[in-house]
């Protein structure tokens, strides 16, 4: 695949900050006092209009602990590790997982910090979802059903019915999403199977 040209590379800077640093919870202030870099330029930075440079980026690298290369998206030189490329939609950010084709899709999602939690707007569309909770309070929200569901929980639905994802306190929320087309769905066994009576035939 080749490498995109030098304006497209230097224009996934900003998104990429920006995901970054929602995705650790962090505040343009808080970011511009670690940094030293005012918060206007931090947020031309992530906008798109102010330009990386060295001088910017290389603070940016170390609060975020990551390498240069992963903010600017530098071709690999035998590095077997995937440089994911984050989407921001309706103000989370999704980091795709999966690249094939069709099938069942695989997503981390990531809902921002906000000072007041959101008030639900359900969409519909077609498919299937499978959803895990790594950080933070989900609120779900599926046709007549409010649901918080802590870490460690999972929930399962048709996107044909109205439904909602959000933080329930206002706090960051990661999760895992597996989104198939309609009639694709994706089964957790938690049942263990048990060992047979010897003493039956």
């Amino acid at each position: 695949m080749e490498r995109g040209t030098d304006d497209e590379v230097l224009d996934a800077v900003g998104p990429q900050l920006r995901a970054l640093r929602r995705a650790r919870g962090i505040t343009l202030a808080e970011l511009s006092a670690t940094t030293g870099v005012s918060e206007s330029t931090l947020s031309r930075l992530e906008s798109g209009r102010r330009r990386p440079s060295l001088e910017l980026l290389l603070p940016l690298a170390r609060v975020y602990g990551v390498p240069l290369d992963d903010l600017v998206g530098a071709p690999s030189t035998g590095d077997p590790r995937i440089h994911l490329k984050p989407i921001t939609r309706f103000g989370m950010t999704f980091i795709p997982l999966s690249r094939r084709p069709g099938g069942t899709h695989a997503f981390k999602m990531i809902i921002p910090a906000r000072p007041e939690p959101l008030e639900p707007t359900p969409q519909t569309h077609e498919g299937f979802e499978w959803l895990y909770v790594l950080n933070g309070r989900l609120r779900l929200v599926v046709g007549e059903r409010d649901l918080t569901l802590p870490p460690g929980e999972a929930a399962e639905f048709d996107t044909a019915l109205p439904h909602w994802l959000g933080s329930a306190d206002g706090g960051v929320v990661e999760l895992l999403i597996l989104f198939g087309l309609q009639g694709v769905r994706s089964h957790v066994r938690t049942d263990t199977p048990q060992p047979r009576d010897r003493n039956r035939r």
